[in-house]
């Protein structure tokens, strides 16, 4: 797995492959589980999206109060940021109805596909971390405990005022960035998960309201100022201390694996009750009754296949850019050292 924030050359075919990885980031965090941070890690562009994310500073503020406009737009990587953006839109858009069904219909096999895909991110991340140790595992272990924690908190229901709609967003867009922490179930913890998504979904079917445009507002600046203020600690981890960072991160994938177990139920209280207000209790495989066995670790296994399949694709264009780059960039030197010896 690459996780280089080096930048590749723009092309019209990096923007469509950008927008396809945004487009998986925006699926997965509409389901409370499961991270975006994750697929970003998987398919080689996490480091890229937190170095730009954190480059949201005070030269990019300088560069546009110097009206630098092209200068701006690369020091920020904008156009990797808005084909990502437009893509994460486009699956939570797209999205969001089809896993509120699958979700309520079809838990335990959506579930087995997530947890097929969580099994094989971990072991995507795990080959890429070098030089095991001592404060490495301990990082996995605490980290895994963390997220253990955190998806076995409650949920809670009610009406949320913006500022709690600002607070829960901020939180929940560090979770977005964070492989194993899922944003959506934070969201959930908070209990706006349902209002969120309710306000997305109306807005994709042209219903509109000025409360609507106001929360949505307010969301979009609460996960403004969690970005702003996350990334900048993350780039710091990433680039002083990869490897026990992305130990940390594969903690926090290892510890949501709890939350994404398919042999689970509502309890007969909630059984009734609409999916937010269900509470669900876990099953061993020799007290299930539901869907068979053999078809869930199917699912799993498939969805395995296929972290796999797309890392390796990924790999090979990370590859290919970089190899690209380290052409242009021998080219560069060659035409300078020629220039210089005319001259």
């Amino acid at each position: 797995m690459n996780t280089s924030s080096q930048t590749p050359s723009p092309s019209t075919r990096s923007d469509l492959i950008n927008v396809f990885r945004g487009f998986a980031m925006g699926t997965a965090d509409t389901v409370p589980g499961v991270s975006g941070g994750t697929v970003a890690l998987i398919m080689g562009h996490y480091s890229r999206l937190v170095g730009a994310i954190s480059r949201v500073d005070t030269r990019l503020l300088y560069l546009l109060r110097q009206r630098q406009w092209k200068d701006a737009l690369e020091y920020v990587d904008a156009r990797f940021l808005f084909a990502l953006g437009f893509g994460i839109a486009c699956g939570i858009v797209l999205l969001a109805n089809a896993m509120h069904f699958l979700l309520d219909a079809f838990l335990p096999e959506t579930f087995s596909v997530f947890l097929g895909l969580l099994v094989a991110s971990l072991w995507v991340v795990v080959k890429s971390i070098e030089g095991w140790n001592a404060s490495r595992g301990l990082t996995l272990i605490l980290c895994a405990g963390l997220a253990v924690a955190i998806s076995s908190l409650p949920t809670t229901t009610g009406e949320p005022s913006l500022l709690y709609l600002f607070i829960a967003a901020s939180v929940a867009i560090c979770a977005m960035i964070l492989p194993g922490i899922s944003g959506a179930f934070v969201l959930l913890v908070f209990g706006v998960y349902h209002p969120i998504t309710g306000i997305i979904k109306d807005f994709a079917k042209l219903n509109f309201s000025a409360d609507g445009f106001s929360q949505l507002f307010v969301v979009a600046l609460g996960c403004g100022f969690g970005l702003l203020a996350f990334s900048r600690l993350l780039r710091f981890l990433l680039e002083r201390h990869p490897s026990t960072t992305l130990a940390g991160l594969t903690g926090l994938m290892l510890g949501s694996v709890v939350k994404l177990w398919p042999l689970q139920v509502a309890t007969p209280e909630t059984a009734s009750l609409k999916p937010k207000f269900r509470i669900m209790q876990y099953q061993s495989p020799a007290e299930w009754e539901g869907t068979h066995l053999w078809i869930l670790v199917s699912l799993a296994v498939v969805a395995a296949i296929a972290v796999i399949a797309a890392e390796t694709w990924s790999s090979r264009i990370n590859d290919r850019a970089n190899l690209r780059l380290e052409n242009e960039s021998l080219s560069s030197s060659i035409n300078t050292s020629q220039t210089s010896e005319v001259g």
